[in-house]
């Protein structure tokens, strides 16, 4: 009798080829972007098109190089990391829109508040590196109102607007690593 060995294929996040980002409007008239520096993606399942995922983000690895700017966005007034370490995103679709688009939807977790939200990918390709290892590349684009997550922290301006907008781009860039 002959014994059948199945092999099962995970794709893993290559953290040094990835990255999650924001830009946030400030005064009304520039752009502060900022990053996650620890964050992980697990991909559940064989077929990194059809497995869910399940991105969980260390919410004090936030980096704006602005220290002062970091510990007001962990404060309570922002992130509240003392009491909300994480935030995650649980997909709940990905939908094929054109040849390399598609349209992720999932479950973003902020201090507790769970909303959906609807990302758009754009698949890279998949690649061989230098040392023989199978990469999958996506790139991550999206938008939230952080009001919507309890992000409520604000001041006006003398000449009308706010300091910080409500809305928030997020922006993600991924790389994976085939192992069998």
């Amino acid at each position: 009798m002959e014994t059948v060995t199945k092999t099962t294929t995970k794709w893993v996040l290559d953290p040094t080829h990835s990255e999650l980002t924001f830009k946030v409007k400030h005064m009304m008239i520039t752009n502060v972007k900022g990053e996650f520096k620890n964050f992980s993606v697990e991909v559940d399942g064989n077929d990194i098109f059809k497995s869910s995922l399940n991105v969980v983000v260390d919410a004090s690895s936030i980096n704006t190089n602005n220290t002062d700017r970091d510990n007001h966005l962990k404060s309570a007034d922002f992130f509240d990391v003392e009491n909300y370490k994480e935030l995650s995103f649980k997909s709940t679709s990905f939908k094929q829109k054109d040849d390399d688009e598609y349209e992720l939807k999932g479950i973003l977790t902020i201090k507790g508040i769970s909303k959906e939200l609807t990302l758009e990918v754009e698949f890279g390709g998949v690649n061989k590196d230098p040392w023989g290892n199978e990469k999958a590349g996506f790139s991550v684009e999206g938008k939230i109102n952080r009001k919507d997550w309890g992000l409520n922290w604000n001041a006006a301006l003398e000449t009308g607007g706010v300091l910080v907008s409500d809305e928030v781009k997020l922006s993600g860039e991924v790389q994976f690593v085939k192992q069998s």
